[in-house]
């Protein structure tokens, strides 16, 4: 099993273990070993991240690891995680390397890691760079001479990565009288984001688009909606769109400053999809998390919902082995495979857009297919990580709490991939029932493994 790699990488408090120079240096050296060619012609690994005060020390440890291997780096500075699987693909880099903690506060960190063709790394090759931090054979390996590796900076990056997310975009359709709020969440879409939709037409309002190093997902971006839903109303715009700080998902206003979340966004572009018999197998895929409602509007239009664990990755693994073009996450993870090899949450946006331009009807009017089940979601906080099997009794009483729900609910309790915390999700019919049972687990859980509720 990994213990570094956690859902999406490896993840925590920047210059703590394991989000150290040290980690980040032998991660890259890793990295390089393992997509090196052994005919002797250098190899490349693109290197994008967010614009967290600890990705200077993270950049260049990770640089200089997989320099010190014989293999070449391309630096694209900040860049939306999709971009970089774009980038890494469309510029044939050998491996593309992420250094973001995504969603959470700046002082955190994290590395993530694509191979050549754009998509996250299996957990088996996750493995293997484990493995190999602290082999010998990397020692043994090193390349002296002529054989070690450069470093080069890519000033086109963003042009390249603009270029294709409008290409995305219907040719016959634009964004003309539209006004549009984006927050960037002072991340990596702070720049590109606002150029893509004003050259397809739009009004852009901006917001959160000044980042300082410390400020990134601070009371804006994706986790804070109702900043861009005030903005919505303050100025009469057709459509809010709120990033998180990596860029990789979208949570999107209506015109009436109501959220719609991932799950919403799914029924939309998957009656659209269906409609122009572009949806493979009239199937979308979703993960565990996502609402009731999306597996009924599906259905409602002959549509199929198939579900993974928690994690964009998993969906994309899933789509892949099905050969299913279109899922993501409630959370706005959405994946858009005939278009690239990962959440991207300014192509998600544009998608959804289009929908609307071509329908001539307001989002949330769209978004209307879709009725959600009361859902409530309890994170409970533990001193240390552990699998819901570890926790006495809590099998017990899930299965037992499940039964009061007779059929017209789910109960879902799952560790957090990359934080100490057990995540609690109810979902049925009647929000009180809901509301007690999640309340319950969540005792349950903070009675044996203490923490904070």
């Amino acid at each position: 099993m990994r213990k570094l790699f956690g859902t999406d990488g490896v993840r925590g408090v920047a210059n703590v273990h394991p989000m150290t120079v040290d980690t980040a240096m032998k991660i890259g050296r890793a990295v390089a070993y393992v997509f090196k060619n052994r005919s002797g012609r250098h190899r490349k690994v693109l290197i994008g991240k967010d614009t967290r005060l600890s990705c200077y020390m993270l950049e260049n440890a990770l640089a200089a690891g997989i320099c010190s291997m014989g293999v070449d780096v391309l630096l694209v500075g900040p860049m939306p995680t999709p971009a970089i699987a774009f980038l890494t693909s469309s510029m044939r880099a050998d491996a593309g390397v992420v250094i973001s903690a995504s969603h959470n506060p700046f002082q955190d960190n994290g590395i993530k890691l694509f191979s050549g063709d754009g998509f996250k790394l299996p957990d088996e090759k996750e493995l293997r760079i484990e493995e190999l931090m602290d082999a010998s054979i990397l020692v043994e390996s090193q390349p002296v001479g002529h054989d070690v590796g450069k470093a080069f900076r890519i000033d086109d990056a963003q042009g390249r990565y603009i270029m294709f997310l409008k290409h995305t975009f219907p040719k016959e359709l634009t964004l003309d009288g539209l006004k549009i709020v984006i927050d960037c969440a002072n991340g990596a879409t702070y720049k590109v984001a606002p150029l893509v939709f004003e050259e397809l037409g739009a009004a852009v309002v901006k917001l959160a688009v000044s980042p300082n190093g410390t400020n990134i997902n601070e009371r804006c971006g994706a986790l804070h909606p109702a900043v861009v839903q005030d903005a919505v109303r303050a100025n009469g715009a057709q459509m809010g769109i709120a990033f998180d700080g990596d860029g990789d998902r979208v949570i999107v206003v209506d015109e009436k400053g109501f959220v719609v979340d991932g799950d919403r966004i799914m029924a939309v572009c998957a009656r659209d999809l269906m409609a122009e018999g572009k949806l493979r197998s009239n199937t979308v895929v979703a993960t565990v998390m996502s609402n009731m409602g999306l597996e009924v509007a599906l259905a409602n239009f002959g549509g199929r919902l198939v579900r993974t664990k928690v994690g964009d990755r998993y969906v994309v693994e899933a789509m892949r082995e099905g050969g299913f073009n279109f899922g993501g996450e409630q959370s706005g993870h959405l994946v858009f495979l005939d278009h690239i090899t990962t959440g991207d949450g300014i192509l998600a946006a544009l998608q959804l857009l289009a929908v609307m331009q071509k329908s001539g009807r307001p989002i949330s009017e769209l978004a209307g297919i879709m009725e959600c089940f009361p859902q409530v979601l309890h994170n409970i906080q533990v001193k240390a990580p552990r699998s819901v099997e570890e926790i006495p009794g809590l099998v017990q009483l899930q299965a037992s709490l499940e039964k009061d729900l007779r059929g017209r609910g789910r109960v879902l309790i799952r560790p957090s991939g990359t934080e100490p915390v057990i995540r609690i999700m109810v979902e049925g019919e009647n929000e009180e029932q809901i509301s007690a049972l999640a309340r319950a687990l969540g005792e349950h859980i903070l009675s044996v493994c203490g923490g904070d509720g």
